[in-house]
């Protein structure tokens, strides 16, 4: 009988990427439009991706298993 492999949630697996050192990053929010009110450091900063933190990070390994 062969083995069953676990499904990767495609929406998580759009939105989150694993790092070479095993840690998962994302996309900032609140760049997508009405920028032209935020300051423009604001902006610079969310060009930058983020990293994903503790309890959140453990959740997500469960839906990206063969990240």
């Amino acid at each position: 009988m062969a083995k069953v492999k676990m499904k990767t949630h495609r929406g998580a697996a759009k939105r989150f990427h694993m790092t070479a050192r095993g840690k998962l990053r994302h996309k900032k929010a609140f760049r997508s439009h009405l920028l032209e009110h935020k300051p423009m450091d604001r902006k610079r900063d969310l060009r930058q991706g983020g990293t994903v933190d503790g309890g959140d990070a453990r959740r997500l390994q469960k839906l990206l298993p063969y990240q």
